[in-house]
């Protein structure tokens, strides 16, 4: 298996390579320019703003600059906020414990609504509850985020007043803050929960609907299994590799944010960086969050490969 992920790693390389000079280039080319607040600023002097563009080499070319920024994130320096007046790595630090605890308690609700439900609509398939789970799962990923936000808050804070539909980064400590914290993100959590939940519920009962049917699972019944056994430990084990699939390709979003959610509870996360850092220009934050997320993506792709193996012992690793 190591040899497998070294090789895995070495192939992940030159497409990390590829994705930063595409993700570079297309910043580099787009319009505007970080410093045009200084151009039209009568209080900085042009031999500061020409001080500045060569400091920062936004006047070298793209090539250069490329191979600058290369070299200075192989060393650990993810370059300087134009806007924060901060080192990017930094400023995302701030962000990110906000991100994963909004966005990641979201991916464990999901998981904890979809894999049960999905499971135990596949073991009844056409029946009531079946029908129902369909029913709120068509419902749940046919309404956007930005739709059942709003629906929240109009409920939640408007009417009844029971939630506060701004999130605050809050001071102090203990159970009362702890207790104000969890109150706060239940909106936006339940928001971002029951929308992945309700594509997840679909995948996982279809997963273990293509898996009930094999004749491998109609042997073991026959051979007096019980069914709660036989449903996990021959159909479930089989047929979680597809939605595995599925957890490692939005696990990034962990990391990345929910930019709508973000943006409708103000939520000081990846993802509102993300956003104002593209209105305001902020190039080395939007290419460091970027390339970021792409890492993410190759990282927990080979994580699920690994996974397979472990699910289906016929997978091989050559």
């Amino acid at each position: 298996m190591s040899q497998y992920i070294l090789r895995r790693l070495m192939i992940a390389i030159p497409s990390l390579l590829g994705i930063s000079v595409v993700l570079f280039v297309v910043l580099a080319l787009a319009p505007g320019d970080p410093f045009s607040e200084l151009a039209t600023n009568p209080n900085v002097p042009p031999e500061v703003q020409a001080a500045l563009r060569t400091k920062f080499g936004l006047d070298d070319p793209i090539y250069l600059r490329y191979l600058h920024w290369l070299v200075a994130m192989a060393q650990g320096d993810w370059g300087f906020s134009f806007v924060s007046r901060i080192n990017v790595d930094t400023l995302i630090l701030q962000r990110l414990p906000t991100t994963l605890y909004v966005v990641g308690s979201s991916q464990l609700l999901a998981l904890l609504i979809a894999i049960p439900v999905g499971v135990y609509a596949a073991t009844r398939p056409y029946s009531l509850f079946d029908q129902l789970a369909n029913t709120f799962a068509f419902i749940g990923f046919s309404l956007p985020t930005f739709f059942t936000g709003i629906l929240f808050i109009l409920v939640f804070s408007v009417k009844l007043d029971w939630l506060p539909f701004v999130y605050t980064d809050l001071p102090g400590s203990g159970i009362k803050w702890a207790l104000e914290m969890i109150r706060q993100a239940i909106m936006p959590v339940m928001v971002l929960g029951l929308f992945q939940a309700a594509s997840m519920t679909r995948f996982v009962r279809s997963a273990m609907l293509d898996v009930i049917r094999l004749d491998y699972v109609t042997t073991a019944r026959a051979k007096g299994l019980g069914q709660a056994k036989v449903i996990v430990k021959h159909v479930m084990r089989n047929a979680m590799i597809p939605v595995v699939t599925l957890i490692a390709l939005q696990m990034p979003a962990v990391f990345g944010g929910a930019i709508v959610t973000e943006q409708i509870f103000r939520i000081p996360g990846i993802g509102s960086l993300l956003i104002s850092s593209i209105l305001a220009n902020d190039t080395p934050v939007v290419m460091a969050v970027t390339f970021v997320f792409a890492c993410l993506v190759v990282l927990f792709n080979l994580i699920a490969d690994v996974l397979y193996g472990w699910l289906d012992p016929r997978i091989s690793f050559r």
